[in-house]
């Protein structure tokens, strides 16, 4: 008998070799843009109309790419494995800074109706602005495009786990802190042991929203300063005029946010399940 996660595995796998079968046949293999160069195809006349690449053409430049992803052949010729270790970097980097901000900012919040009353404006002031905006400023203090995309990840994944600490924290059943008041624990002994596990589940899924939306804002942000990363390589490659190379790229940014999200869904599988 076949599991359901195994049938879910075979329509997926499915799925996607229809749409690829779709889209190698939508290219037009085998007209004239295929035997031109892609830069050749996308300046071409109105007669010749440029189209996207294959996905043949792109799994041909993804092997190509991924036999030696650690390449480095001077500021402008980096290999795709090295661009996503300097974008990775900084995503963590300023998500972990926001971490220790955000968690004891979202503990006093949560157990503080009145640091709740007296922050909570500027909160909603600052949670909309788009974490891009600050660049500018960041660049004009700061001086430094590789700080300045790590401030620009740590406002944005700000957000996202303070709201759902403090939610988490205030959301904790009043009969576990009276049990820890009976027993006379301080402070601070109450939020590691009693209110910390009762509210994990919901800071874990603060951290994988600000973790997606950290990795989602980094490539955008190294668009904007250049430089190294995975947001300059497609931006050099689209400036190229290389679509494979740009279809390959966001690609392997899906797969390492995918994989980001995973770690912190089984992490948060497991908090649940302790529960």
């Amino acid at each position: 008998m076949v599991s359901s996660s195994t049938k879910s595995i075979l329509v997926s796998l499915a799925l996607l070799a229809v749409f690829l079968l779709a889209w190698e046949g939508s290219t037009g293999i085998g007209t004239s843009v295929g035997a031109k160069s892609e830069y050749e195809a996308l300046v071409a006349g109105a007669d010749e109309t440029a189209r996207i690449p294959p996905p043949s053409q792109v799994f041909s430049l993804a092997v190509e790419q991924l036999s030696d992803p650690f390449y480095d052949r001077g500021p402008n010729d980096k290999g795709i494995g090295l661009q996503l270790l300097y974008s990775l970097g900084r995503v963590l980097a300023g998500y972990f800074g926001a971490l220790l901000v955000a968690v004891p900012v979202g503990f006093l919040i949560g157990m503080s109706p009145l640091m709740m009353s007296a922050l909570n404006p500027f909160i909603q002031l600052l949670k909309p602005i788009s974490p891009l905006a600050w660049m500018p400023l960041a660049l004009f203090i700061i001086k430094d495009s590789v700080s300045s995309s790590v401030f620009v990840i740590f406002v944005c994944s700000l957000w996202p786990v303070l709201i759902n600490t403090a939610f988490g924290v205030s959301s904790v059943r009043t009969d576990f802190i009276n049990v820890a008041k009976t027993l006379e624990l301080s402070p601070v002994r109450t939020a590691l042991t009693v209110i910390l596990p009762a509210a994990a589940p919901t800071i874990l899924t603060g951290m994988r929203i600000s973790i997606g939306i950290s990795w989602l804002v980094i490539v955008a942000a190294e668009m904007l300063v250049g430089g190294t990363g995975v947001g300059y390589y497609v931006w050099n490659e689209w400036n190229n005029l290389d679509l494979s190379a740009v279809i390959f790229s966001i690609v392997m940014i899906g797969i390492v946010g995918m994989g980001l999200d995973w770690v912190l869904a089984r992490a948060a599988a497991r908090v649940s399940y302790q529960e």
